[in-house]
């Protein structure tokens, strides 16, 4: 499989403790729809999921924290295929747009999580 996730920062504190209400439902829907793997889960110092996809890990929490305000921004590989694949799952994905940030043009697409969570997708456009 292609590397498509480069890199996940987070739009609050953290990017390993995303809120959701339910982890095994979390861990299920990443897995199914992003490929994501399950590489670690702890009880303290509170119940969380460490999900991982060609290297890059995002982490679910039952932390009492309001999902709809919370996220990533991934920097993938290849938009199209990231997007492609997404749809292939069932996702429904925001429409392809281009953002500009500090000088620099993003191609990017959103998708939010049944948990509310909200996933920027970008990659550069070169030139």
């Amino acid at each position: 499989m292609t590397v498509i996730f480069e890199r996940a920062l987070p739009y609050g504190d953290d990017v390993l403790a995303l809120p959701v209400p339910d982890l095994d439902a979390a861990a299920g829907w990443y897995a199914r729809h992003f490929a994501m793997v399950e590489v670690e889960r702890r009880t303290e110092p509170k119940p969380t999921v460490i999900m991982e996809r060609d290297r890059t890990r995002l982490g679910f929490s039952v932390n009492g924290g309001d999902s709809s305000q919370e996220g990533a921004a991934i920097l993938v590989s290849d938009i199209h295929a990231a997007r492609a694949e997404f749809e292939s799952t069932g996702l429904k994905i925001g429409d392809l747009r281009v953002d500009e940030r500090d000088g620099k043009r993003l191609q990017v697409f959103f998708v939010v999580a049944p948990d509310g969570l909200c996933y920027y997708f970008h990659q550069p456009i070169d030139g």
